[in-house]
């Protein structure tokens, strides 16, 4: 079991924010790896907050990474090689087929009916 927790904060300006606490006493600094694809990801940055006793961890999203489909990052602790999180991007086609924008596109499509019919009803007064 990992002593590590590293818990989302944000995913803002292409750049995904975390916080990482550790369970127990030891103060050694954490060492995360990224990867995408089995790849690594350049320009992780963890901080240390030592008043705080936790770490804040940056994982800049490579714009080259962008791509339709499903892209998912894997964090893990590199000594222990445990999975610590995850994140996904989702673009293009493949969300033709997800329900979230079949929802947003039923939105859409309800506002211009009531627009359509809140102009009828003007007219025929």
């Amino acid at each position: 079991m990992n002593e590590w927790t590293l818990t989302k904060t944000r995913l803002f300006e292409g750049v995904w924010e975390g916080v990482l606490t550790r369970a127990g006493e030891d103060e050694a600094a954490p060492e995360i790896e990224v990867t995408h694809q089995q790849e690594p990801v350049a320009g992780v940055a963890v901080t240390a907050k030592p008043e705080e006793k936790l770490w804040v961890v940056r994982v800049p999203v490579p714009v080259e990474k962008i791509a339709d489909g499903v892209q998912t990052f894997v964090i893990r602790d590199r000594r222990s090689g445990e999975v610590l999180d995850s994140f996904a991007l989702l673009s293009g086609d493949v969300l033709s087929y997800d329900i979230r924008a079949e929802m947003a596109l039923l939105r859409e499509e309800l506002d211009l009916l009531k627009r359509a019919f809140r102009r009828h009803c003007l007219d025929t007064m």
